[in-house]
């Protein structure tokens, strides 16, 4: 098989030396495999990680390196390194020199039982209450969510045949949830313990503040899993119910209007089933809306989500 390796970089020039000397060593002592590339995806750094990532293709034809025009974030930074990889194996991890490219044979050897092998930092070298805590409540939330069981979903270092990668569509902070995805369109995926090593270089981009945009493409997610080709058996039992509840509610204050004479105009239960029965109405059309709207999609062309500078060492490939 022939490797791509995938790695984003924003502002990690302190790093990038030693994380392709490392990547390069363990590249090459793989014996089964029929040659590899590495793409560097530069993500609109504003320190000299550009500067790096130029001196490093210039000096090995092995490397591609491609450069945001801005800070598009890294799942655009996924997406663009997918478009130009061209092996059997694609593999990704971090630039932050935490994820060992040494367990890349380990992805490898799972990748023809698995179409996807994810890692799991098993013993994490990360804060605990900011980072650690955190990613195990929201690991447990997506797999009973998406229903793929894994341990680590904000693990990078993840191995894909070509076949399951260049058939998924990155939107937003999706990179995370591709397991999720991929296993939805019926991917094989499996799971391997790596190692992770402490930062020691450059600053982490992610936190505990990220929490809500996590939670927020978990909803995205679970909802283009079950309803993405079928949105009205999503909105439209939504808004049956709430017309049906304020029809009742109409219903009812009709009924004590007409037999024991009482005054209803001033009742809030009055608005109140008004008010569900025009929202329901609105749902169930929002619901039709979102059936054309699919279609469009899906009869659209796709249009991409990042726009690229630089191109470094297409040369030969």
């Amino acid at each position: 098989m022939k490797l791509s390796v995938v790695i984003p970089l924003y502002n990690e020039e302190e790093n990038v030396e030693e994380l392709h000397r490392g990547l390069k060593k363990s590249l090459d002592a793989i014996d089964f495999i029929d040659g590899y590339e590495i793409i560097y995806v530069d993500d609109g750094s504003i320190d000299n990680t550009l500067k790096q990532l130029e001196i490093v293709q210039a000096a090995d034809d092995t490397v591609v390196m491609l450069s945001l025009r801005r800070n598009f974030g890294q799942t655009a930074a996924f997406a663009a390194g997918f478009d130009f990889a061209s092996g059997d194996v694609i593999i990704t991890m971090d630039g932050d020199l935490q994820n060992d490219p040494d367990d890349i044979p380990g992805l490898l050897e799972m990748i023809g039982e698995y179409d996807l092998v994810s890692g799991w930092r098993k013993k994490r070298q990360d804060p605990l209450f900011s980072r650690r805590i955190p990613s195990i409540i929201a690991n447990w939330i997506i797999s009973r969510v998406t229903g793929v069981h894994l341990h680590d979903y904000g693990c990078s270092l993840k191995a894909y045949k070509r076949d399951v990668i260049k058939n998924l569509k990155l939107y937003g902070e999706m990179h995370r949830f591709i397991p999720a995805v991929a296993g939805w369109y019926g991917v094989k995926v499996g799971e391997v313990v790596t190692s992770h090593r402490p930062r020691v270089h450059g600053k982490s981009k992610y936190g505990i503040s990220r929490t809500v945009s996590v939670i927020l493409d978990l909803l995205t997610v679970k909802f283009l899993q079950s309803y993405s080709t079928k949105p009205i058996q999503f909105f439209g039992p939504l808004g049956l119910f709430t017309s049906l509840t304020g029809l009742i509610l109409s219903l009812y204050l009709s009924f004590r209007k007409l037999f024991f004479a009482e005054t209803i105009g001033g009742r809030p239960l009055l608005l109140l089933g008004a008010l569900l029965i025009i929202v329901g109405i609105q749902i169930i059309g929002m619901g039709l809306i979102s059936e054309i709207l699919v279609r469009i999609y899906h009869e659209s062309q796709r249009k991409p989500i990042y726009v690229i500078k630089k191109i470094l060492g297409t040369e030969n490939k």
